[in-house]
């Protein structure tokens, strides 16, 4: 079942207009959002970094757009699809509507859309098992900037660089910019681990300003026998590296195991898991 501006419909009846300015011009932005047993983790620091990217974008924010009233859109679609008492992930799509070219009609409203569909995992993990090979996708490349950390519907270097990982055997690729420094994976936010000094590329290299990086950013700086820099990574960095990790909201931190010649460990990254999770207890007591 899909929520359409609070109107739920199911899936094989939800229809999307040739028109709508997020299908034609990726005038949209999106959230993805994890929700177990009807808790949204992280809500308020989604709920403003969609309204501060909608400013961005120059939409005008419906005046029901308030924190409790998308929260409560987004639990009812999780309940029309018997997912309350379950872990779900849960996709919100904000859009302009319809109307005009590049230039949006004045007829042009706000709609937004929900989908929710099961995920396993209730709380982060890490699969010590399992492998994340990546390389760097150099095909294309972000300009620094606002507009490239923006969760925008607008995908087009995600999608090719999934396509090149996909032929080439990689779980995942890391994206440069213009500058051709490291800025993030495919699908999150990328840190860097060396002795005691963790870095992560800054917003200004043009990153994804992640909900998990805030998350994993807060929780490092607690840590008083830590030095965390938010700084530019260069490809030569990575391999000097004892640990990388891609961190985003619904897998909490996937350690990369392979760069090229490089194999790396997780120790580190088990351990901010963990403080993760202890940090969400506490917020669901």
């Amino acid at each position: 079942m899909l929520n359409f501006n609070g109107n739920i419909t199911p899936k094989d009846e939800s229809k999307l207009s040739f028109e709508n300015r997020g299908y034609k011009y990726g005038d949209g932005l999106f959230e993805t959002l994890k929700v177990v047993n009807g808790k949204i983790f992280f809500w308020e620091d989604h709920y403003f970094r969609l309204m501060a990217s909608m400013r961005i974008m120059r939409m005008d924010i419906p005046m029901e757009f308030t924190m409790e009233f998308l929260e409560e859109e987004i639990l009812k679609t999780v309940e029309a699809n018997d997912l309350l008492k379950t872990s779900a992930r849960v996709r919100l799509n904000v859009d302009r509507g319809e109307g005009g070219k590049y230039l949006p009609s004045g007829a042009a409203i706000v709609h937004f859309n929900i989908n929710a569909e099961l995920h396993l995992n209730p709380f982060y993990s890490i699969d010590e098992d399992g492998s994340c090979i990546v390389d760097l996708y150099k095909d294309y490349f972000m300009a620094p900037g606002l507009l490239s950390g923006l969760k925008s519907n607008n995908k087009a270097l995600q999608v090719m660089g999934s396509i090149y990982a996909k032929e080439n055997d990689f779980d995942n690729c890391l994206v440069l910019n213009t500058n051709k420094s490291v800025i993030e994976a495919l699908n999150g936010n990328l840190f860097l681990v060396k002795d005691d000094k963790i870095k992560t590329p800054p917003l200004e290299d043009g990153c994804l300003k992640g909900v998990m990086r805030k998350q994993v950013l807060e929780v490092l700086a607690k840590d008083v026998n830590l030095y965390v820099e938010e700084a530019s990574i260069s490809p030569f960095e990575l391999q000097k590296a004892d640990e990388l990790f891609i961190t985003n909201v619904v897998k909490g931190i996937i350690p990369i195991t392979k760069y090229r010649k490089k194999n790396y460990g997780c120790e580190f990254a088990k351990t901010v898991v963990g403080k993760l999770n202890a940090k969400l207890r506490l917020a669901q007591l």
